[in-house]
């Protein structure tokens, strides 16, 4: 695809959120699920092979995996590794449960089309469904710990520098 095949894909698009901005704010998801079985979070890509592309709201066919989708189940991923890792040191026992990522975006951002608009997601929310017989009180700490050790809840809520560098 070449710049103008790409414009002419995102025109109408583009066209869409000026003329109504609620249109490009999207949400997008990522699920994961952790087991009684070792410390792993099983993140549903969808994909064996993930090919990573644009996002329908911004010209994307939606047979390739979105970034964003995959920043969230990065994020998902790292919580249910982490909470299976801290539940182990802690001797609690997760039977099964569920770790949600959502995050909201203006798409008109990264399209260019409003300055105003932040580029990247305005609000990630992060939740957990358990099965436990811990305590009220054990779970608040292992919840507490899972979120001050979680590398990627960490680095997204400190935020990071990121260096780019060139190569031609």
């Amino acid at each position: 695809m070449d710049a103008d095949e790409l414009r002419a894909l995102q025109a109408p698009l583009k066209a869409q959120y000026r003329e109504d901005a609620a249109t490009a704010i999207i949400t997008l998801k990522a699920d994961g699920a952790v087991d009684a079985e070792g410390i792993a979070c099983s993140v549903e890509t969808g994909k064996a092979l993930v090919e990573a592309g644009l996002h329908p709201s911004g010209g994307g066919t939606g047979l390739q995996a979105c970034s964003g989708d995959m920043l969230l189940q990065a994020l998902v991923a790292c919580a249910g590794v982490t909470l299976k890792a801290v539940a182990t040191a802690l001797g609690i026992e997760v039977r099964s449960g569920t770790v949600r990522a959502e995050g909201d975006l203006d798409v008109r951002g990264t399209l260019g089309i409003d300055r105003d608009a932040p580029v990247g997601f305005r609000d990630i929310r992060l939740s957990f469904e358990i099965d436990s017989d811990a305590s009220p009180e054990a779970l608040s700490k292992l919840f507490d710990l899972t979120e001050r050790y979680c590398v990627v809840y960490q680095t997204l809520t400190r935020g990071a520098p990121v260096e780019i560098s060139h190569n031609a």
